[in-house]
C-alpha cells in the first residue's frame, strides 16, 4: 500500500490539469443561487457563477460538505493507503472542519490527520502543495503536519472590495460594520487572522485601499497571489506593479471561487501571501 493521500476541500481553488498529474482528493462545497444547489468546481470553471453573481441581486449562500462526502473519499483512499491527511479550509469560516472530523470519528481505527488550515483559496493551495511534495518525498504524516501547522501561520491574506454586504449577510462581519464600510466610499482593509476574517481599517478611496494592500507585504515575501472576484483588469494592474517592487518573488493572478466570491462580493480585491 501507498503512505499518505493528502485530502482538500474545493476553496483551495486546484485547476482539473494540476490534478492530472498529482495525487489529490477534492471534498467540494456547495453553493446556492436563485433556489439552485451548485457543486463548487475547479479552477477555470466558474464563468456562470460570475455572469449570475454580476448581474443579479440575489445573494448567494454557501454551505460545507457533508459528513459522508467526506467519508466516501476516505474510506476509497484507505483501500489504498496506509494514512490519510486533510488539509481544509478555516473552521472559523466554515463546518468544513467539523464535518471531515465526524467523517474521522466514523472510521475511527484508521490513521486520519485533519489540520484546519486557519486560511483558504490560495494559502489553502499552498499548503496543499507543500504537503503533496513531502508526501513524495516519503515524510511522516508527524513531520507533514508539524510543518503545515508552522506554515500557516507565516501567511497572510489582506482584502479590499466595493462592499460589505456580501460580508454582513453571510455573517462573516456585523450590520454595523457594513453600514461603515459602504459610506462615503470608504473601502474596508480586511484580513484573515487567526482563522477569522475582521475589518482591519477603513481607506477612503480605491487607490489609497490598493496602495495599503501593498504596504502589508514585506520585502522578503517568497510568493504572493493576487485574488480577485470579477476585477481581473486591478488585479493584472497590481500584478504589474508587484513585479517591479519585488522583483524575486513568484507572483500569480487567481480568480476565486463562488463559495468564497458569495461571501466578498463583485469587484473584491486581495493579496495572499508568504
Amino acid at each position: 500500500m501507498r503512505r499518505i493521500k493528502i485530502v482538500t476541500d474545493s476553496t483551495s481553488y486546484f485547476s482539473k490539469e494540476f490534478l492530472k498529474n498529482k495525487d489529490l482528493s477534492i471534498v467540494p462545497l456547495n453553493y446556492v443561487f436563485d433556489d439552485k444547489s451548485y457543486v463548487e468546481g475547479f479552477k477555470g470553471e466558474f464563468d456562470e457563477f460570475f455572469k449570475m453573481l454580476g448581474r443579479s441581486k440575489l445573494f448567494p449562500t454557501t454551505s460545507q460538505p457533508a459528513v459522508g462526502d467526506f467519508y466516501e473519499v476516505f474510506k476509497k483512499a484507505l483501500e489504498d493507503y496506509e494514512e490519510i491527511i486533510a488539509i481544509v479550509l478555516s473552521s472559523k469560516l466554515s463546518g468544513t472542519y467539523n464535518s471531515a472530523i465526524l467523517a474521522k470519528n466514523m472510521l475511527e481505527d484508521k490513521k486520519i490527520t485533519i489540520i484546519d488550515s486557519e486560511t483558504s483559496a490560495s494559502n489553502l493551495r499552498y499548503l496543499v502543495e507543500d504537503a503533496l511534495q513531502m508526501s513524495e518525498e516519503g515524510k511522516t504524516s508527524k513531520e507533514i503536519e508539524d510543518f503545515i501547522n508552522d506554515k500557516k501561520t507565516k501567511m497572510n491574506i489582506y482584502l479590499t472590495t466595493d462592499t460589505l454586504e456580501y460580508l454582513s449577510r453571510g455573517g462573516r462581519l456585523s450590520s454595523f460594520q457594513s453600514a461603515i464600510g459602504n459610506f462615503l466610499n470608504v473601502r474596508p482593509i480586511i484580513e484573515l487572522r487567526d482563522g477569522e476574517l475582521q475589518l482591519l481599517e477603513k481607506i477612503r478611496g480605491k487607490n489609497k485601499s490598493i496602495l495599503r494592500l501593498i504596504e502589508k507585504i514585506p520585502e522578503n515575501v517568497q510568493k504572493i497571489s493576487i485574488c480577485h472576484i470579477l476585477n481581473l483588469s486591478e488585479a493584472k494592474k497590481l500584478q504589474d506593479i508587484l513585479i517591479k517592487k519585488f522583483p524575486d518573488a513568484d507572483i500569480s493572478v487567481d480568480e476565486l471561487g463562488p463559495v468564497v466570491g458569495a461571501h466578498l462580493g463583485p469587484k473584491t480585491l486581495g493579496i495572499c501571501f508568504y
